[in-house]
């Protein structure tokens, strides 16, 4: 799992999806430097319940994004969650499978532990799930769905994060951090988003 502040990165992914998302990386070797705390603050910070947020039409946004030219962006509903506390987090999978590798298990306890924390008690989250190119597009929004929703069950049923504060979309690869190279591994992430209580 890569977690850092890069702000290149979140204007890139301004300028070329018209979102500001809140992006973190950092290079591999610091994976392992990785804590709590770090998730905390990334998620932090909303003061006030965040509009109700319906995952079956982001999921069906993102559809209809489908084909249309990189930058554009889905819709005012995603513009409002660019808006919201977040952080995007590398979660690998087994190659086109919805299988956690072990060496992932680590960055979901950290998260599991981060969304117990009091600061973050009472607070819903958004999991969004981002594939690359590789593959048809309808494909990857499926896919990225059931890797969110697997992630979602981990953090449920392994570490006893409440299901209730976990909601679900898959977006596929409809908004890559580089669309300039849109089979990339950069473009494979998890983006956590507090939606308020």
């Amino acid at each position: 799992m890569q977690v850092t502040n890069s702000i290149a990165l979140r204007r890139l992914a301004q300028a070329l999806i018209g979102l500001s998302l809140a992006v973190t990386s950092v290079p591999s070797a610091f994976a392992a430097e990785l804590t709590e705390q770090q998730i905390v603050s990334g998620l932090q910070g909303l003061s006030t319940k965040a509009a109700a947020i319906d995952t079956a039409v982001l999921a069906q946004q993102a559809l209809a994004h489908v084909g249309k030219p990189p930058g554009t962006p889905i819709s005012p509903d995603w513009s409002a969650l660019a808006k919201l506390p977040q952080l995007a987090v590398d979660v690998n999978f087994e190659y086109d499978s919805i299988a956690i590798v072990p060496e992932s298990y680590r960055a979901l306890g950290l998260i599991a532990d981060a969304l117990h924390h009091p600061l973050l008690l009472g607070s819903k989250f958004l999991i969004v799930g981002h594939t690359d190119s590789t593959g048809s597009a309808k494909y990857n929004i499926a896919l990225s769905q059931k890797r969110a929703d697997a992630i979602a069950e981990i953090l449920s049923t392994t570490f006893g994060v409440p299901a209730k504060q976990l909601f679900t979309v898959g977006v596929g690869s409809e908004l890559p951090l580089d669309p300039s190279k849109p089979d990339t591994a950069i473009n494979r992430r998890v983006q956590l988003i507090n939606i308020g209580g």
